[in-house]
């Protein structure tokens, strides 16, 4: 069997940096230290932050007074943030800095007198975050559908902005629905797209191109993860979703000349490592990787983290 893997794939600069954060409150400060929402969509990226002493709270009423408080990647809402001020929790903000660069734009867009549509999955925790912290009134978009109810004036000044774990190929037939509908509507260049998310789902479809089937390891709740299964089933290509090795079917494989093996963005390597490792009781295992891009971004830590 020959094991394809997806360049890039996995960890994005975000969630490393969301893992430093706990990592080193932890150090710095001792445990515990509690995560306001999981700090990225993957158990076992949670469960071993929760062996070195992290806790993980939904809301910031289970936090003691005083105990050091971290907001997850997917970023919070004004009112959260307002509170966990209130409570006197000292705060250290993880939010993905592509996702903080989302807020900013809709609320620019806002002061500007626009009204902001926001593109995405509602109850996404960062739907939720982005949509508290853009003032005035957001209409949230999942499907063309969706865009043709907005009850708005064709000339009405709008913007839009986008949840960052959709890509450029998943916003654009929205955008384009947006533009025909409405005459006054502008939004972010597509550069401002998150690029892991751009980066990955391009790499899964070059796999399609190779393979006999696809396995992507993620979190059931990780959107970017799901996407890039549906990237796969959408090109034709059987594409599986595991959380791990024990989710493996191995009969299903069994046939399988070539399997591609790819990643969601909150997904540690060692899981791929694993999957590997755990194809072998089919037989010999040849391991190789489609050439991709190398990101070679990386995110600064907090200033209370590095003293700067």
């Amino acid at each position: 069997m020959k094991v394809i893997l997806a360049q890039p794939r996995g960890f994005c600069a975000g969630v490393v940096r969301a893992i430093e954060i706990v990592e080193q409150a932890l150090e710095k400060y001792g445990a515990p230290v509690y995560v306001r929402h999981e700090i990225v969509h993957n158990g076992h990226v949670v469960d071993r932050l929760r062996a070195k002493g992290a806790r993980f709270v939904e809301s910031l009423d289970e936090i003691p007074l005083g105990a050091r408080t971290i907001f997850s990647a997917h970023g919070v809402s004004r009112a959260v943030e307002e509170k966990a001020a209130t409570l006197g929790l000292p705060v250290l903000d993880a939010t993905c800095p592509l996702v903080a660069k989302v807020h900013h734009q809709g609320e620019r867009y806002a002061q500007q007198g626009r009204r902001v549509v926001l593109i995405g999955h509602a109850g996404h925790p960062e739907i939720e975050g982005t949509l508290g912290r853009i003032p005035g009134p957001v209409f949230l978009v999942q499907s063309a559908a969706d865009v043709e109810a907005l009850d708005l004036p064709a000339d009405a000044p709008l913007a839009y902005v986008s949840q960052t774990t959709l890509s450029v190929d998943d916003t654009k037939g929205l955008i384009a629905a947006l533009n025909r509908k409405f005459s006054n509507i502008v939004g972010p260049e597509t550069k401002d797209i998150c690029y892991a998310t751009q980066n990955r789902q391009s790499a899964v479809l070059e796999l399609t191109r190779v393979v006999d089937v696809i396995l992507v390891v993620g979190a059931r709740n990780s959107s970017n993860s799901n996407r890039l299964r549906e990237i796969g089933l959408d090109a034709g290509v059987p594409t599986y979703l595991i959380a791990d090795k024990s989710e493996l079917d191995l009969e299903t494989l069994r046939s399988a000349q070539s399997v591609g093996l790819t990643a969601g963005a909150s997904a540690p390597e060692i899981l791929v490592d694993e999957v590997i490792e755990a194809l072998r009781a089919l037989g010999p295992v040849e391991v190789a990787a489609l050439p991709g891009v190398e990101e070679k971004i990386e995110f600064k830590l907090p200033s209370e983290m590095t003293g700067v």
